[in-house]
């Protein structure tokens, strides 16, 4: 790792830049390295994320491991794959029990400075719409459904995915194509990746 991505990577530790809107101390969480072939770009660290320090230590993770065909080892080797949510902190939860969205400060600050030492990746994964809406860039269809569903409009390098907490088991059953077609296709573009 080069000094200046450890440097950056320390900088986004420490924030503290949304500390007066959060309802616990800020506690970022970001895996990378410079090296990284894949790139998880979800939402914002869960309650559980948020007391262990790791991201995907939940259900959510054990389904995107799953999805992605992948083991813990691999999932968590930072020199193949990053982690790098919208926002690094959790930024708590709503009225009925939800996590609440990405803080809005922590993207503008953050991301194209992280994004811009990522020189070698080959594959973003987006999981879910708030995650869609930054890279896509205005080329989101109407529903996250929709934009899930097009995912060969995006190219080889970029796979939209529903979140896949629990309470999204719904969706995939109404979604039968998701695991019929898009999972293996994510597979084998993950499997390259790594071998490249």
């Amino acid at each position: 790792m080069t000094a200046a991505f450890a440097r950056l990577l320390k900088d986004i530790r420490a924030c503290q830049i949304c500390a007066a809107h959060l309802p616990h101390e800020p506690r970022p969480v970001i895996r990378a390295r410079e090296t990284a072939r894949i790139v998880i770009a979800g939402q914002a660290p869960g309650t559980r994320v948020h007391a262990s320090g790791m991201p995907f230590t939940d259900p959510s993770g054990d389904r995107l491991r799953d999805w992605m065909g992948v083991d813990n080892e691999t999932f968590y080797d930072d020199t193949k794959i990053a982690i790098v949510p919208m926002g690094f902190c959790f930024p708590g939860l709503d009225a009925k029990g939800g996590d609440l969205p990405p803080r809005k400060e922590c993207a503008p600050a953050w991301r194209e400075k992280v994004f811009g030492k990522l020189k070698h990746i080959d594959l973003t994964l987006l999981v879910g719409s708030y995650s869609q809406a930054w890279h896509l860039k205005g080329r989101t269809k109407k529903t996250l459904t929709d934009t899930v569903a097009a995912w060969r409009d995006y190219g080889p390098d970029c796979i939209p995915l529903p979140h896949p907490s629990w309470r999204n088991s719904g969706w995939i059953k109404k979604n039968p194509w998701f695991e019929a077609e898009l999972l293996p296709h994510l597979r084998r573009r993950i499997s390259r990746a790594l071998k490249s």
